[in-house]
């Protein structure tokens, strides 16, 4: 086998299970029990025990110390992989290259704190592996899933395109009902993304109670940014909670009477629309606006279109309550 002359990943069949390698009489070989002499490679447990050295305990970016594999353990490796994925990286003596590749996937793969097991196979220790997987040059990096031989490159890759692939490699897993972890653990929810900077400061400032630090940094947000739909929404919300803040029982009594008696008369019906959409009734409040928008011209008729789109915006454009009343909007504009 010959070292690749170009220091960039080539690339191997897109990963499917449904293209994978035949291992059957491989693994019919490997599956024999092995000679009462041979010795057990470090970290390797009884034939259905999860290879203790697969399993990270040093924080992520730390490295993993990986099992060897051989005929003696490959078939714990393979039952492994029904419970995570199981990454391998086949290297040899004579590829400096393949070393260092194999030293550095360890890192990559601790940084996913248990949800893949990493082994390392030496081809000229193992030849039959790497026939069986067809390999024709070091490094290659393959992932068992279920069972199955996933192809992920050959040669050096970058640090970002192990990362994608290893998160393609957890996708296809999931999507298989392979959700564990190298301990027997389920693995843990992805963690949510972090909020933007502006969107978090806004969130800490609704947590403490301050609407007037949210509106600011929302109004920031959308300043720098006017396609951020989510602080659009959001900063509605915000003005929603300040207009109904204060108003107290009596206020909101007095509000409806009002609404009740004057219904051309604007305000009262900002008030109980307000009421109405914070309350949960927000049928109630879109069909007060839309009614006032039909019966009304001008700056008043603006001033309740308006406000009603900033309702929409509170509860949501998907919402089909939304869309029923945009389609309502229409017919009372036109």
């Amino acid at each position: 086998m010959s070292v690749p002359g170009s220091r960039q990943p080539s690339p191997l069949p897109p990963a499917s299970l449904r293209g994978a390698v035949d291992l059957s009489a491989f693994k019919a070989r490997a599956t024999a029990a092995p000679p009462q002499h041979a010795p057990r490679p470090a970290g390797a447990g009884t034939p259905g025990e999860t290879p203790a050295a697969t399993a990270p305990e040093a924080g992520p970016g730390a490295a993993t110390v990986p099992v060897e594999v051989d005929e003696a353990n490959f078939p714990e490796l393979v039952q492994l992989s029904s419970q995570a994925p199981v990454v391998v990286a086949l290297w040899a003596q004579y590829s400096p290259e393949s070393q260092r590749v194999r030293d550095e996937l360890g890192a990559d793969v601790a940084a996913y704190g248990g949800r893949l097991a990493y082994a390392t196979a030496d081809i000229e220790a193992f030849p039959q592996l790497a026939q069986a997987l067809g390999v024709q040059a070091v490094p290659t990096v393959i992932a068992f899933l279920k069972g199955q031989p996933i192809p992920l490159f050959q040669g050096a890759a970058a640090p970002a395109q192990t990362r994608q692939l290893f998160d393609e490699l957890l996708r296809v897993a999931e999507a298989n009902g392979v959700t564990g972890t190298v301990d027997g653990a389920p693995a843990p929810p992805p963690s949510e993304p972090p909020l933007p900077p502006l969107h978090q400061e806004a969130f800490d400032a609704l947590e403490r109670g301050d609407l007037g630090a949210a509106d600011a940094a929302l109004t920031k947000a959308l300043a720098e940014n006017p396609a951020d739909h989510e602080a659009k929404a959001a900063l509605a919300q915000v003005h929603l909670m300040v207009r109904t803040q204060g108003l107290g029982q009596e206020e909101a009594d007095r509000a409806r009477e009002a609404a009740a008696q004057s219904p051309d008369e604007l305000d009262p019906q900002l008030v109980v629309a307000d009421l109405d959409a914070a309350g949960g009734h927000v049928e109630d409040a879109f069909a007060r606006l839309v009614g006032f928008i039909g019966r009304n011209f001008g700056p008043e008729r603006e001033a309740a279109r308006v406000r009603l789109l900033e309702l929409f915006e509170v509860v949501g454009p998907t919402d089909p309550r939304v869309s029923s009343a945009r389609q309502q909007l229409a017919r009372a504009l036109f």
